[in-house]
């Protein structure tokens, strides 16, 4: 008889505000920007609303055909400033457990720039399969269609977005700017309310039953 068990999955991961506190180490790198080029930047306001590339913040502060200049100034900057102020977020380290613990690949698809994200992963102990940069919203759904992944856990709106376009559940977390309604009303197919919760959820996932069942339900043959 052919196992009914399901094939170990690849997991996707966000990472600013999913699997690390970046705003820390954010809000350091634009205070240092802001006196390195002489431009007020609210740097308490744009860490409240992390998630977008860079540039659809810098466009803020700076004119327009400065931002790809000031974009490459930050990135540069970045590793100086941002790297060790930034801690991981509670669950982190599970989760990524959780799913290499059930035999499946746990990979980071993020809009981040590739190598910062891969320095703060490395920084924080936490080792993903794959890490990939530089994908905002829709446009993560090639890497996670490429990656088959067939989970995609986010904070952000345009994470919910980028897990439909590829076909992927959306488990949405509202340790980011969007609070559960937002990330609901986006069309997550499941809202944790921290990453904690993802072990326990994945577990069920694995095993075909709701969350809400879990003391009755039982490993698939």
């Amino acid at each position: 008889m052919a196992s009914t068990t399901p094939l170990p999955p690849t997991v996707g991961f966000d990472l600013d505000m999913t699997l690390i506190d970046s705003r820390p180490g954010i809000r350091a790198c634009y205070l240092a920007l802001a006196e390195r080029t002489g431009t007020y930047i609210d740097a308490e306001l744009a860490v409240s609303r992390l998630g977008p590339p860079l540039g659809d913040e810098l466009v803020n502060w700076f004119p327009a055909e400065r931002v790809d200049e000031v974009a490459g100034l930050y990135r540069e900057m970045y590793p100086e400033y941002a790297i060790a102020p930034t801690p991981a977020l509670p669950g982190a380290r599970e989760a990524i457990a959780a799913v290499r613990e059930a035999g499946g690949r746990a990979i980071v698809v993020t809009a981040k720039h590739g190598p910062n994200a891969e320095l703060h992963l490395a920084h924080l102990g936490i080792e993903p399969d794959t890490v990939i940069g530089g994908l905002w919203a829709e446009q993560k759904a090639s890497a996670l269609r490429a990656q088959e992944a067939s989970v995609y856990v986010g904070d952000h709106v345009g994470d919910v977005r980028g897990a439909r376009t590829a076909g992927a559940l959306s488990v949405a977390v509202a340790s980011g700017p969007c609070d559960a309604a937002e990330l609901r009303a986006a069309g997550a197919d499941v809202v944790l309310t921290a990453l904690t919760e993802f072990p326990r959820w994945f577990s069920d996932y694995r095993t075909g039953c709701p969350s809400d069942s879990r003391p009755v339900c039982r490993p698939a043959p």
